[in-house]
């Protein structure tokens, strides 16, 4: 073997070294170019919405597979947290004044979007603060490569989000959105107030009548489109959420009752001849549902209303519409002591 300095022969380990991370990072780095699912997708956007085949391919050229992605949507379930657990994440002081701040700063667009849609400011406010904390966090990961990782490569829920990839063109066509600029949640969600492609299409408004709908800088649209979103899914203005309630029953009845979910499948008078009582007095006939939340030192319940069930539209979860709700509540109450 003929002989090789120590500075030829770092040079060369260096070099193998170099080539090394190159393809690792073209490994992480895949484009979505040559996927025959692309080119399926492309085609039918081209024939059914008047694409042109040369920028989606241009498009797509860009768009990056994200294994960090598919390892969030495929990793196990995380521990479920018990209420009282889930509770300390959203009600904290930072998160009431932060809400108190954002109803200072945005009273105009509040009032106006109370008007027209009915939905009281502290429920708008408080799914901002839930969401992305008043839009300090609308997420880090480009909408275009979430979304086409997850439609080309997640095959559990490829019909989804190939649909949702869809949307997310149609949207950016009508909105004038920088698709390879946008960035939101690791399942495609964006602005403030976190919608999806489908959900921005239909729900999303133009509040401050600049013809775009803006959910990112625009205050009005933000706040005018979580409202529209609420009184498209039947929110009821003035109407109440929930309140704790008084259990004694027998625990196969008190099971039962639970077993009927929570959207609202019974009336109030019903429940209390079974033993359930609410806290506050309302007619018999207003439609409820019974829900369980655990404290520390055993469960306590509520009895959930229409505009409660309202609320897990936005997140099909009742502690999150629980969070949203004590969250308004708590602004509420704060924002009136500013006053």
């Amino acid at each position: 073997m003929p002989y090789q300095s120590v500075k030829t022969v770092s040079c060369l380990i260096l070099a193998t070294l170099l080539a090394a991370c190159a393809s690792v990072q073209a490994t992480s780095r895949a484009h979505f170019d040559r996927n025959p699912q692309t080119q399926s997708f492309i085609d039918r956007m081209v024939a059914q919405h008047d694409f042109d085949r040369g920028q989606l391919e241009q498009l797509f050229r860009q768009a990056e597979r994200r294994d960090d992605i598919l390892e969030l949507m495929s990793k196990p379930a995380e521990k479920r947290l018990q209420w009282y657990e889930y509770r300390k994440i959203f009600l904290t002081q930072s998160r009431i004044d932060g809400g108190v701040e954002f109803w200072h700063r945005n009273a105009d667009a509040l009032r106006d979007a109370a008007r027209v849609f009915g939905v009281a400011p502290q429920i708008i406010i408080a799914i901002i603060g839930v969401e992305t904390r008043y839009g300090s966090n609308t997420g880090r990961h480009r909408v275009i490569d979430a979304l086409s990782t997850l439609a080309f490569d997640y095959p559990a829920r490829s019909p989804f989000f190939t649909s949702e990839l869809e949307q997310y063109l149609l949207l950016g066509r009508e909105e004038k959105i920088d698709l390879l600029a946008t960035t939101g949640s690791y399942a495609g969600a964006m602005g403030y107030s976190q919608f999806i492609p489908s959900s921005y299409r239909e729900y999303a408004v133009d509040f401050d009548g600049d013809g775009r709908r803006d959910l990112w800088h625009s205050p009005r649209d933000i706040i005018a489109s979580v409202a529209n979103y609420f009184h498209l899914h039947g929110w009821q203005a003035g109407q109440p959420v929930a309140v704790p309630a008084k259990v004694q029953t027998t625990a196969g009845k008190l099971q039962s009752i639970l077993d009927l979910g929570y959207e609202p499948r019974t009336t109030l008078g019903a429940l209390r001849a079974d033993g359930i009582t609410p806290q506050r007095k309302y007619p018999d006939d207003q439609q409820a549902a019974l829900l369980r939340y655990e404290q520390e030192n055993g469960p306590e319940y509520w009895l959930g209303f229409p505009n409660f069930y309202v609320i897990t539209r936005y997140n099909h979860s009742p502690l999150y519409a629980m969070a949203v709700y004590q969250l308004s509540e708590e602004i509420r109450s704060a924002h009136a002591q500013d006053h």
